[in-house]
């Protein structure tokens, strides 16, 4: 066999294993928490931890196949049987996917935006947002106070928005033509129509003022205000070159007019506002010369913006640190979630969204077979744009069976086009179109189900979705399990998985009985300390191996690795009492397999 052959080899060997590396975990045992599903005041959620920065993409696939989840190094896991709202794991094949009709007419709306047919209504702020692995909320919104007349709906006219879009570009360039303070967020522009009554003591000549905006304020109170943060000496220096409302609005008009032409509408600046004038005469020589940006007017110009196509464009790139998906995320949690600016940091969104225990695996082909899509494995982010603005984000892990959806942040101003559904459905196509490419790719991971938080339960409307026992680890038909998790919200799914959807409700509830007894009986045997897999599971009983045996548990030690077993013989009986009871519990919630074959490291 030749070198390279035998290189190749190895390689594909590797990538078996997860490339070339070593999941470490460090137990951080049992935590309670405040739960934010149902709002209970007291720390009424309970979850094991191990925390990791380095996790093989097989190791996380098991893990995920034992309940498990990941919020950036951190790897949790509910306990079940006590925490107050029991998470499911839930997943779909993706082959086997039918798009409902609601489904259907999500993937229909975003195309007629994209022709040009459907255009997008700003939305101020969300009320009661559903909470999901995708971000998704509902779309009833709070209307903008004084916009509308109660019970009426807030519309945008086209142009408007178009008008907006136009100037938060020309800021931008201004930003990196360093014409404006690179440490300054820039607020969104706000164009307004003037009202009637009003255009004709603003009228100028043949000309009307029909909209205008004083975002150039906005842009000076911003400056001002970071400005004011600094140190004293740098305050002094910033307030000779501070700039004006008028300064600013003519450098935006200066970089819009570089941009091309608003047909039917000329520009211009008067005391710092960005004024939108009706156009009804020829261009002349001042107009080019002046401030102003001007095109013959016509009676189609407000269609021909309303049916300007858009192009949408999704990027998949490894998970890093993007200041533009940031600033992104701030507005969406800070808009949809309410969250309070403070609470929101650089090294927040890095921990949660960035930071990945996950070993990459390449792209790379092996002989013809079918194992690693082109893109790898590992933990991805997927940009999706319109028209090159950044409207949504969608965190995702690739692995060897799944793609496993994590979160998805998106622009506020796009809510009405349901973008966290619209997500869902192209990861579930990713995952069809890149089976040929890995064959062992076949499922959508969409998080946690909680059967008792109503937000939650929008995740089962993916069909045919299956749950996750928590007791035996089988995959068990969502149809199958719902009778269980309308009785009680802590349920041992597999005792039905013998039940069809069309058995007789008479068997359903004689079967529903028997497995909520079994669950009382064992939740009176507990104890405050273990975990509900010290009663039966299937992988652990399949083992000829007895429950208690943690000897070829592997360790790391003062960077040495070692199998419990060569190590055990410690002479003090209280720490070798305490390692032990340690070890056992860290067997049960990661099972045999894992505790085996991962490094449990000694902190």
């Amino acid at each position: 066999m030749s070198s390279k052959k035998a290189k190749k080899k190895n390689e594909a060997s590797s990538s078996d294993e997860g490339i070339g590396g070593d999941s470490i975990v460090a137990d951080c045992g049992r935590n309670r928490s405040n739960c934010g599903y149902c709002k209970s005041p007291t720390r009424s959620s309970i979850t094991h931890g191990l925390w990791t920065e380095s996790l093989t993409v097989n190791d996380y696939q098991a893990l995920l196949d034992r309940g498990w989840r990941r919020s950036g190094c951190f790897l949790y896991k509910p306990k079940m049987h006590k925490t107050c709202c029991p998470s499911y794991t839930i997943r779909l094949k993706a082959s086997d996917f039918v798009p409902s009709k609601e489904q259907q007419r999500v993937r229909r709306r975003l195309e007629r935006f994209l022709d040009g047919e459907l255009d997008v209504t700003p939305k101020e702020r969300t009320e009661s947002p559903d909470v999901s692995f995708s971000g998704e909320v509902s779309e009833s919104v709070r209307k903008p106070l004084g916009s509308a007349k109660r019970g009426q709906d807030y519309e945008v006219e086209p142009v408007v928005k178009d008008f907006s879009e136009q100037i938060d570009n020309a800021a931008q360039r201004c930003v990196q033509s360093e014409e404006f303070p690179s440490n300054i967020q820039i607020p969104k522009a706000s164009v307004k129509k003037v009202p009637s009554a009003k255009r004709k003591k603003l009228a100028e000549g043949s000309e009307e003022i029909l909209y205008t905006s004083n975002i150039a304020f906005q842009i000076v109170a911003a400056i001002k205000h970071a400005q004011t943060s600094e140190k004293s000496e740098q305050n002094n220096n910033a307030e000779e070159n501070r700039l004006s409302p008028e300064t600013v609005s003519e450098k935006l008009l200066s970089s819009m007019n570089k941009l091309g032409v608003f047909t039917g509408f000329s520009v211009k600046v008067c005391k710092g506002h960005i004024n939108f004038l009706s156009a009804t005469r020829g261009v002349t020589s001042s107009d080019r010369e002046g401030n102003s940006i001007f095109a013959t007017a016509t009676k189609s110009s407000s269609n021909n913006l309303h049916a300007r196509k858009r192009k949408l464009e999704m990027h998949l790139k490894r998970s890093s640190f993007d200041p533009e998906e940031y600033e992104l995320y701030r507005r969406y949690q800070l808009r949809v979630h309410n969250d309070k600016p403070e609470s929101i940091s650089e090294a927040s969104y890095k921990r949660f969204l960035v930071d990945t225990p996950l070993i990459e695996v390449p792209p790379s082909g092996y002989d013809g077979e079918k194992k690693v899509p082109p893109c790898g494995f590992g933990s991805f982010h997927q940009q999706y744009r319109v028209d090159d603005r950044l409207i949504a984000v969608g965190v995702i892990d690739i692995l060897p069976k799944c793609l496993s959806s994590k979160y998805l942040f998106w622009d506020p101003d796009f809510a009405s086009l349901s973008l966290g559904n619209y997500s869902a459905l192209q990861e579930i196509d990713w995952v069809k179109q890149n089976q040929a490419h890995c064959s062992s790719l076949e499922y959508y991971y969409l998080g946690y189900y909680i059967h008792s938080c109503n937000k939650m339960r929008y995740k089962a409307a993916y069909r045919p979705s299956e749950l996750l026992c928590p007791l035996r680890y089988q995959w068990v038909p969502f149809e199958v399990a719902k009778p269980l998790l309308d009785k009680k919200p802590y349920s041992i799914l597999s005792d039905l998985t013998e039940v069809s959807p069309s058995s007789s409700s008479l068997q359903a509830s004689e079967t529903l009985v028997d497995s909520t007894s079994e669950v009382e009986d064992m939740e009176q045997k507990d104890t405050d300390d273990d975990d509900e897999e010290m009663y039966s599971s299937d992988e652990d009983s399949d083992s000829s191996r007895n429950r208690s045996d943690i000897t070829n548990i592997l360790i790391s030690l003062n960077g040495r690795r070692f199998r419990y077993k060569d190590i055990r013989q410690i002479k003090n009986p209280a720490v070798r009492k305490q390692l032990e009871s340690m070890l056992v519990t860290y067997r049960k919630v990661v099972g045999v397999e894992l505790s085996e074959k991962m490094v449990y490291e000694l902190r």
